[in-house]
């Protein structure tokens, strides 16, 4: 019995964090889901070395 319990119960909290998501996703909080993962390679990148460097 305390097994389905816990089962009921893990299911009751995924649910409830799918719908969370939902909501956050129509809020514009998030995108995940209708736009996928970014790709890296067409994210701009930034060297090292002009991170470290005093431009100033």
């Amino acid at each position: 019995m305390e097994i389905v319990i816990a089962l009921a119960f893990s299911a009751a909290v995924l649910l409830a964090a799918d719908r969370l998501l939902l909501w956050l996703e129509s809020r514009g909080h998030v995108n995940w889901r209708r736009k996928g993962r970014r790709r890296l390679t067409e994210e701009p990148t930034a060297e090292l070395d002009s991170l470290l460097s005093n431009n100033r």
